[in-house]
This record gives C-alpha cells, sequence and structure tokens, in this order.
C-alpha cells in the first residue's frame, strides 16, 4: 500500500482528519497554518472547525462579527461600517446618522436621501415649496429657507425681465432698481448691447457713452467733442461754457488755467499774464 502523507509535513494521515487542498491532502495542523485566513479583529487564525464570515474582503470568526459599541453579535444583524469599525443599526442610527430636516426622523443608512448646506433629508421629505412634490435628482432653486423645482421657482418667484418679460434665473444686470437678462440690457438709442459696458442714462433709460455724446452731452468750449465724464475725466464749467480739465487752457499762451485765476474776454479765457499784457 502507498504512502497516504500530509503534502506538507510529510506525517501519514492514516486514521486522522485532513483536508485536501488543490487535491492534495494536508494535516489539519498544516492546513491551519498555511490556509486559514486572520480574524479582522482578535488577529488570530480562525481555524478549520470556526464559523467564519466575510466581509468587504475582511474575514471574521463568529464571535468576533461584533458591533464596537454595544458589542452585540451582528452575524444575523444588519450593520454598517464606521470607518473600519462594525456598527449595528441601532448605534449608527443614535450615534451617527443624520435627521431629516423636514421629518426630524432618522436617516437610516443606506437609504436614499439629499444632501445641501449640511442639512439632510429623506428624498420623499425633499419637497419643492410650490407643488409639494418630491425634487429628487431634478435641478431645484434655494430661496431663503425654501426650495423650489425650476418650473415653480419660474412662475412664483424669479424675478421679471424689464424688457421681455420673461423669468430670470441666472445672471442679468440690475440697474435702478429693475432687471435684464443680460443680451435684453440695451441702449435705449442705438439698442447696442450694454452688460460689461459703461454705460450712462438719459432720464431713466440707460444709454451708451457714444450715443449720449452725441445726442445729449455737452460741448467742450475748447475741442468742440462731447463731454460726457468718461474717460476724458473731470471738467470744468463756468457761466454756460464747459471744458475737458486738460483743454481749459488761456486762449493766447496755452498754459492750463486749471487752479489758477483767470480772465474771461469775450469767447476767449485767458492767464493773468496775458490779461495783463492787453
Amino acid at each position: 500500500m502507498s504512502d497516504f502523507n500530509c503534502r506538507n509535513c510529510n506525517e501519514s494521515l492514516y486514521g486522522c482528519k485532513y483536508i485536501k487542498m488543490e487535491e492534495e491532502p494536508h494535516c489539519i495542523r498544516c492546513y491551519d497554518r498555511l490556509y486559514a485566513n486572520t480574524c479582522h479583529e482578535c488577529k488570530e487564525i480562525i481555524g478549520h472547525d470556526e464559523k467564519e464570515l466575510m466581509h468587504q474582503d475582511r474575514f471574521f470568526h463568529d464571535h468576533c462579527f461584533r458591533c464596537f459599541s454595544c458589542n452585540r453579535s451582528l452575524a444575523n444583524e444588519s450593520f454598517t461600517m464606521q470607518g473600519d469599525a462594525l456598527v449595528c443599526s441601532d448605534c449608527y442610527c443614535s450615534r451617527f446618522s443624520s435627521k431629516c430636516a423636514a421629518c426630524n426622523q432618522t436617516v437610516m443608512p443606506g437609504s436614499r436621501m439629499l444632501e445641501y448646506e449640511g442639512s439632510t433629508w429623506h428624498e420623499d421629505c425633499f419637497l419643492c415649496h410650490g407643488c409639494e412634490k418630491p425634487i429628487g435628482a431634478e435641478a431645484f432653486v434655494p430661496d431663503n429657507d425654501n426650495f423650489y423645482c425650476v418650473p415653480c421657482y419660474e412662475r412664483r418667484v424669479a424675478p421679471r425681465c424689464s424688457h421681455c418679460r420673461k423669468a430670470l434665473t441666472k445672471g442679468g444686470v440690475t440697474y435702478k432698481d429693475d432687471v435684464w437678462h443680460k443680451e435684453c440690457f440695451l441702449c435705449s438709442s442705438c439698442r447696442a448691447p450694454l452688460a460689461g459696458q459703461s454705460f450712462t442714462s438719459q432720464g431713466d433709460r440707460p444709454c451708451c457713452i457714444k450715443c449720449f455724446g452725441n445726442l445729449y452731452a455737452k460741448k467742450c468750449a475748447g475741442c468742440n467733442t462731447p463731454i460726457t465724464g468718461f474717460g476724458d475725466g473731470k471738467y470744468i464749467s463756468f457761466e454756460d461754457r464747459q471744458w475737458h480739465q486738460p483743454c481749459f487752457k488761456c486762449s493766447r499762451c496755452s498754459v492750463s488755467l486749471v487752479g489758477s485765476g483767470f480772465f474771461p474776454d469775450r469767447d476767449q479765457i485767458l492767464c493773468t499774464d496775458c490779461n495783463s499784457d492787453d
């Protein structure tokens, strides 16, 4: 009769328990040493005759698979992980889980929920303030402490463009307490877009700088171009005439009169020296 020995230590297996591994017989001692898993909790070998549990590629003795908080067995209980620790559902709910901002009930681990700015809702509790339907995974718009689905926000809450009267849901321009879509904020004269551009107004109507200068601005008595207050700095006014500050010069010697005394002489303005020469 041929030998019937342990594949590893070569001890005879006649009359002994053994385990086949890859079709080769092993004595119990060698099998436990070479192939048995190590318990993630107690770091001891899980013997061939011990009940073994596995979770997320980790192995546990049956008696080690317990809640780290209350120590109850989790072999037949629902549980979750908190870091590397096993936690039963009861302990997780009392110590770690969030409360729904709407119903104040526990949001159970694994349940469908929504989180926004530090608060949590059951999916079925996160409702539109307008139609009171669950928003779910759809887009929504916050307004103070309320939330709206996009159709309800546009219909009930969103400001209306002063030009087209349609809802303004993002971006836009505010001017004199009114709002516009960017594409609707136009010069009242030439209809050029004003969003992102320098502009002024004539009465209550917005106006681009070019149209304001051509249609409404006073002309500089020195260069005869419009004085708009944009791009050409401060201006000086005397009686019924105005000058750009760089244009306010003596009509004879061209010295700047800004901050100096001057003398009007019919259509001219003169510095003190030129006036003394007369």
